[in-house]
């Protein structure tokens, strides 16, 4: 898929996840906004994926599951499911919740219980080299789920054993649930530290289709290291009234506000 096809592709996306969320009246619409630039270039231009079943497949976990809307439309897009089936989003036994479960073609683990994402990767990222396959672990992390101790555990991990396989990228909005990271849990200086575990880290425009396209060319960005991706994102990115609005890390539009977004995203 070419850039401007892409670029479209998240336009089509944004839409989507608003009316997702609209309907089922719950998501965590301002992370969805922020990593869909991310998804988008992943599985149409990344992830090796012809089937959820493929044992050689590339394994993608969305370690902040909270922004599931996101993963859902991507996944619909894919073919993985018929995208009326989000309809029954938020409904009594439907699977489609919250947080990402297995329960859902294509979602290779549950997660949302945050700081889990990355260790798992880095398990699978190692079974690929024992068994000596060429497949790509990746998976994206929120800013505010850095303080779980359980991630600077698994980037030392994958640092030891050289797991130049693995690719971790950051949705780095700046802002969580109870207000702005350098507030709560400041993570300055970012790529200093996780450098310092032993892994190649690049910056990027998380928004920037052609950036994106670019960097995840490039990986692993080198041999015997693990690859992270600071990818600088706008939480609510497309709609004004939730661009770095904190308030917006979980809400539904009202339909004032949601025929504004549709119109906004057009």
């Amino acid at each position: 898929m070419n850039i401007e096809a892409l670029k479209a592709k998240s336009k089509q996306y944004r839409k989507q996840i608003i009316e997702v969320i609209y309907q089922a009246k719950a998501g965590h619409t301002g992370g969805c906004l922020s990593i869909i630039d991310l998804l988008n270039v992943l599985y149409n231009h990344v992830l090796r994926i012809s089937s959820p079943t493929d044992p050689m497949r590339d394994r993608f976990i969305q370690s902040k599951g909270h922004a599931v809307e996101a993963l859902y439309v991507v996944l619909a897009d894919q073919g993985f499911f018929p995208f009326d089936d989000l309809k029954s989003m938020g409904k009594y036994q439907s699977p489609y919740i919250g947080h990402p479960t297995k329960k859902i073609p294509g979602m290779e683990q549950n997660t949302g219980g945050l700081g889990h994402g990355l260790s798992i990767c880095a398990g699978n990222a190692l079974a690929a080299k024992k068994d000596q396959s060429d497949l790509k672990v990746f998976t994206i992390l929120g800013d505010g789920e850095m303080a779980e101790g359980s991630n600077w555990e698994a980037m030392m991990f994958a640092a030891h054993y050289q797991l130049d396989n693995l690719c971790a990228i950051l949705d780095y909005n700046k802002l969580q649930i109870s207000g702005p990271n350098a507030q709560v849990m400041g993570l300055e200086p970012i790529k200093q530290k996780i450098e310092s575990f032993g892994w190649s880290v690049k910056e990027v425009d998380g928004h920037d289709i052609e950036e994106l396209v670019e960097t995840f060319d490039d990986l692993p960005f080198e041999s015997g290291k693990p690859s992270f991706i600071i990818a600088h994102t706008v939480k609510g990115k497309g709609v004004s009234y939730m661009e770095n609005v904190a308030k917006w890390h979980h809400g539904v539009p009202d339909p004032a506000q949601f025929e504004q977004a549709l119109v906004e995203l057009a």
